[in-house]
C-alpha cells in the first residue's frame, strides 16, 4: 500500500478548501445567531414569580469590620441585613480593560461586579422585556421606545447593585451570573472605605433615583436560582470553538496547499 502525499498532484486541496470555508461560515452564522439568541429574556413562565418578591431589608447586629484585598485594607460599615431575589437584566464587571476607575483610580478590589435586576410586576406583567437596559461604570440606564411600557414599569422594583466581597467561592457565584438569570443574594447593604481615602455609601431605600440611588452590597451568599438560555449559552460556546476550528484549517490550507487549487 502505497501513501499519498500532500504535495502529488492528485491531492483534493480544492475540496478541502470548500468544506473548511463551509464549516467556518455555518460555524460564524451559529455564533452570531446564539449570541443574540444567548443574552434574550425568557418569558415571566420561566422565572419563580413567588420568589421575586421586594427585597428583605431589616435592622442589622453586624458591627463594622475590616477585611483585605490585593493589599488593601477596606472597612465595611453594613446598614441593614439585605436579601434581594431578581432577574439579571444588565451587568458591569469591575476589572474589565477600559475601567480605569475602580483599579487604577480608586484601588477598588472588592466591588467585584455589578448587577441591575428587576423584580415583581416588572417580570410577572412582562413589562421588563419591553425595557433596553446598559451599565456603564457606575449606572444601569434604562430606556424604551413604548411609551406604555416606561408608564408600567415599576421604576422602584429595579435596583442597581454594587456588590462586594473578597471570598473566593463568592465571587465564583457572582461572576457566573448572566443576563436573564433569577439570582438570589444575602448580605448587608453597607458604606465602605480605605485608607487611601476612598468610600462609599449605599441607597437604603428603592424609591430613589439618580446619583446615590445605587445599593451597595456585601454579599455573604449567592446563588443562580434559575439559569436563563442554557441551551443557547452551550451553543454559541460551542460555535466560537467551530469556527475557530474552521479558520485554522483555512489558514493551514493557505499556508500548505499549492498557489491554485
Amino acid at each position: 500500500m502505497r501513501s499519498v502525499s500532500l504535495d502529488e498532484p492528485g491531492f483534493p486541496w480544492r475540496l478541502i478548501k470548500q468544506l473548511f470555508l463551509l464549516f467556518f461560515l455555518a460555524s460564524l452564522g451559529l455564533a452570531i445567531w446564539s449570541h443574540w439568541k444567548k443574552d434574550r429574556f425568557p418569558p415571566p413562565e420561566f422565572y419563580d414569580l413567588e420568589r421575586l418578591v421586594e427585597p428583605r431589608q431589616t435592622r442589622t447586629l453586624t458591627e463594622p469590620f475590616e477585611i483585605e484585598a490585593e493589599g488593601i485594607r477596606y472597612r465595611i460599615e453594613p446598614k441593614f441585613d439585605y436579601e434581594l431575589d431578581g432577574v439579571v437584566v444588565s451587568l458591569h464587571d469591575s476589572d474589565v480593560f477600559w475601567d480605569i476607575y475602580h483599579t487604577k483610580d480608586w484601588q477598588d478590589f472588592i466591588n467585584i461586579r455589578d448587577l441591575c435586576v428587576v423584580w415583581g410586576e416588572n417580570v410577572a406583567g412582562d413589562v421588563f422585556r419591553a425595557m433596553r437596559y446598559k451599565n456603564s461604570t457606575w449606572t444601569c440606564w434604562i430606556s424604551t421606545d413604548d411609551p406604555q411600557a416606561a408608564q408600567d414599569f415599576a421604576w422602584n422594583q429595579l435596583s442597581n447593585n454594587h456588590l462586594l466581597s473578597h471570598v473566593g467561592f463568592v465571587q465564583q457565584a457572582i461572576k457566573s451570573a448572566e443576563v436573564g438569570d433569577q439570582i438570589y443574594l444575602r448580605g448587608q447593604l453597607a458604606a465602605y472605605s480605605h485608607d487611601g481615602g476612598f468610600q462609599r455609601g449605599t441607597s437604603i431605600t428603592r424609591d430613589d433615583m439618580g446619583n446615590g440611588a445605587c445599593e451597595t452590597i456585601h454579599v455573604e451568599d449567592f446563588r443562580i436560582t434559575r439559569k436563563a438560555n442554557a441551551g443557547w449559552r452551550r451553543t454559541y460556546r460551542l460555535a466560537l470553538g467551530s469556527t475557530l476550528v474552521g479558520l485554522l484549517g483555512l489558514t493551514w490550507v493557505f499556508l500548505f496547499a499549492p498557489y491554485r487549487i
